[in-house]
This record gives C-alpha cells, structure tokens and sequence, in this order.
C-alpha cells in the first residue's frame, strides 16, 4: 500500500514519510505494509490497542528495529540510516518510558541534549577554560529558555529528575527531544498517566508545536485528545492499517467505532 495521493496539508511540504513499512520478529508479522505521511504544521495521530503496532511502528521509522520499506525526509531516502544519525535530519523521538540522566539535575539533563560533542568541549575546557565557561553559561540560559517553553518550573531545574512529579516528568522528556530544534517530533503516549491540568497543558503544548510548523506525530490512547488535535489519523489493527483518514472521518468509520471506540446505546 502507498501513501494516498492528496493527503498532505494543503500548502506544506512533507517533512516525513513512511512507505509501505513492514516488520517481522520471527514468524510473527508486526507491521504489514503500513505507510503514512506527515508534513510541516501538522499532527498525525497514530491509535489502536495494545498490540497493534503503533511503537512498532515508530521503532521501525526510527531504525530501533529492521523493517521493509522506505522511510523518507523530504526527498531523501533515509531507510537504511541508523537511529544515532537522524538527529542530523531534524528527527528526534520522546518515548513512552521516560529516558533522562539520573545523575544529572533538570538544567544538566537539558545542558547535555544541546552540549556539542563531548571531544570538542573536552579540548575546550582544557585549553580554553574562559570561552568554554563563557559557552557552558550559554548553554544553561538557553537550556532554560527551552524547559520554561516547554512547561517544566523553574523550582525544579536544581532537582533530579526522579524528585519530580510524573507530570513534570514527562514535559521533561518531550523538553528534551525538543531541544535539538527538531523538524520532526514524535511522541509515544506523552499523555500517559496524565489528568487535569497536566493534559490541559500538553493539549496546549502539541498544539503550539504545530503552530510553530513542526510535524509531528503523536501516538495516544486518549481518544478525546488525539480527536481534538490531530489533522490526520492512522488506526492500526495487527499490525495493519484499518483507517487512515481525518478524525471526522475515522470517528464515522464503523470498522473503528467497532473495533476501537465503541457504540452508545441509542
């Protein structure tokens, strides 16, 4: 199956797409066939059950498992580029688990994402220690600048992160792949274990992405968050694709009210 012609936002260029992706573990099929596009200022949602392959299907766009198919960065063929690398094409990746440095506060976890590589400060804090601290302050300021943006209190840059609430918590790791001024940002249920006020702000934060013209793709088991802010949506069913459409259109689809969203009594 291909990517359906007309499905792009209209004016915007597509920043991501995947092409017919398959993955197999054994004789098991995880992923069959599945593509979908993604462009610039706009949000694709990405839903089903558990097992249904929707982290299977970020893992094998970002090369976290082999897979068949294209993967494509505006014109660029990127299907066999590994996963270190394509932070060079503006892909970076929140994950459903938190990933942060334990050992490292809030500010140092934000420092570390924006640090360069590790060799050229190293020389530079040894034969240039008063331009790299000139440098390590500007790193901070604008590591706050980033986490501020995101929603992470300032209160909490000086704590570790498991000090901080998992609300918090999971800003801080949508802040830290943001940090890398991303094109595309892909988020793995960031709405996991999250209520009130907490999903008031990430529904305002995804959606300030888009308006900042990032693509981004948003895997969710929240139906009533990823109806409001998602443009397009790509429903799975064992490993397959069973719509792929507007949320209009999916919420009217009665293969997904069926399999997924369920029917109200009339």
């Amino acid at each position: 199956m291909s990517v359906q012609a007309g499905m792009s936002r209209p004016g915007g260029a597509t920043s991501l797409r995947a092409d017919g992706l398959t993955v197999k573990f054994g004789g098991l099929t995880a992923l069959a066939d599945v593509s979908w596009s993604v462009s610039s200022g706009e949000i694709l949602g990405i839903i089903g059950p558990n097992g249904a392959g929707k982290s299977t299907c970020l893992n094998a766009v970002t090369h976290f498992v082999p897979h068949q198919g294209k993967v494509l960065i505006g014109t660029t063929d990127i299907s066999a580029m590994p996963s270190w690398r394509l932070h060079e094409y503006g892909i970076r990746r929140a994950f459903q688990q938190n990933n942060f440095f334990r050992d490292l506060s809030v500010l140092d976890n934000m420092v570390a994402v924006l640090m360069p590589r590790l060799g050229k400060n190293f020389f530079y804090s040894l034969f240039r220690p008063l331009a790299y601290s000139d440098h390590l302050g500007q790193l901070k300021a604008r590591a706050a600048q980033i986490l501020s943006r995101i929603g992470v209190p300032e209160s909490v840059y000086a704590h570790y992160p498991d000090e901080l609430s998992y609300g918090t918590q999971r800003m801080l790791s949508i802040a830290l792949a943001y940090g890398s001024n991303p094109a595309v940002l892909m988020l793995d249920e960031p709405a996991a274990g999250l209520g009130g006020d907490d999903m008031d702000r990430l529904r305002m934060l995804i959606l300030s992405f888009r308006e900042e013209g990032l693509a981004v793709v948003v895997i969710e088991h929240h139906m009533d968050l990823i109806m409001e802010i998602a443009d397009r949506i790509l429903v799975l069913d064992h490993g397959r694709t069973l719509a792929y459409a507007s949320p209009e259109a999916v919420q009217n689809d009665e293969r997904v009210l069926e399999a997924y969203l369920g029917r109200q009594d009339e």
